[in-house]
C-alpha cells in the first residue's frame, strides 16, 4: 500500500527543536535529494526551520519515489485523478511530522516541484488551519477550486520557466489568475528560456519569499507582482 515517507532533510542549523517545518515536495526531473540541496541555500537565513524531503513509498523495502503519480498520460484529467488519490495521504503526513514536533500549520511550508507543486498548491488551500506560505515550481492548479473548498489563503509564490515542454507555462498564468479570483494573496516570478527545472534566480527569491512568510511578520504581504513586474 502506497505511503508518505520521510526522505533527505536537514536539520534545525540552531541545533535545537525546529520552530518551523518546510516540507519539500519533489517532482519530475528534481527528486528529493536536488530539493535538499537547494534548500542548504535557505537554511543560513532560516536556522530555526528544518527542511524535510516527502517521498511516496510503494515498495516493500520502503524506498521512496520522487513520482507521485503516473506520467505517462499527462492529461489533466490523469494530473487532477492523480492529486486527489495522493493528496489524503500527503495530509496525513503533514499531521504527523507536525505532531512530532510540537508545531502548528501557522509554522509549516510547502515547496514543491512539478508534480509537487500541484500537491502544494492543492493542499495549502485546502488544510483546516493557514499554513505559513507555499513556493510552486513549474506546477500549476489541475482541480477547479470553487471558493467552498478553499479555507486557507497562504501567500503563494509561483516559479515557472517560459520554455518549459513537461508543465507549459499557460499552467503559472492560469494558476495566478484563479488564485487572485479566491482572493489568495500570490506573487509570480517568470524564468525566460528556462526549461522544466529550478534555476538559481528561482532559488534566490524563493529562499527570500520563505524567510519573510515563514518567519510571520503579520504586518506584511506579498507583493502583487505578476511575470512581467517580478525579477526575470
Amino acid at each position: 500500500m502506497a505511503a508518505i515517507v520521510e526522505g533527505p532533510k536537514i536539520a534545525a542549523l540552531s541545533c535545537g527543536k525546529p520552530a518551523y517545518l518546510v516540507v519539500l515536495l519533489p517532482g519530475h526531473d528534481c527528486d528529493s535529494q536536488a530539493l535538499v540541496d537547494h534548500a542548504l541555500n535557505w537554511a543560513p537565513t532560516m536556522p530555526k526551520a528544518e527542511f524535510l524531503a516527502a517521498e511516496l513509498s510503494c515498495a516493500e523495502d520502503g524506498a521512496g519515489s520522487s513520482r507521485w503519480f503516473d506520467m505517462d498520460d499527462p492529461s489533466p484529467a490523469k494530473m487532477a485523478a492523480g492529486v486527489k488519490t495522493i493528496a489524503p495521504l500527503l495530509d496525513d503526513f503533514l499531521d504527523e511530522m507536525l505532531a512530532q514536533r510540537r508545531l502548528p500549520d501557522s509554522h509549516l511550508a510547502l515547496v514543491g516541484f512539478s508534480q509537487g507543486a500541484m500537491l502544494a498548491l492543492h493542499l495549502g488551500l485546502r488544510r483546516p488551519k493557514p499554513m505559513a506560505a507555499v513556493v510552486a515550481f513549474s506546477g500549476a492548479l489541475v482541480l477547479d477550486s470553487p471558493a467552498s473548498e478553499i479555507v486557507s489563503k497562504p501567500p503563494v509564490l509561483l516559479i515557472h520557466g517560459d520554455a518549459d515542454p513537461v508543465a507549459p507555462f499557460a499552467g503559472m498564468t492560469n494558476a495566478k489568475d484563479r488564485l487572485k479570483a479566491l482572493g489568495v494573496p500570490v506573487m509570480c516570478l517568470k524564468r525566460p528560456g528556462l526549461g522544466h527545472a529550478i534555476d538559481d534566480e528561482g532559488v534566490i527569491v524563493a529562499g527570500d519569499f520563505l524567510t519573510k512568510f515563514v518567519r510571520h511578520k503579520p504586518t506584511e504581504k506579498p507583493d502583487d507582482h505578476d511575470e512581467d513586474h517580478a525579477h526575470s
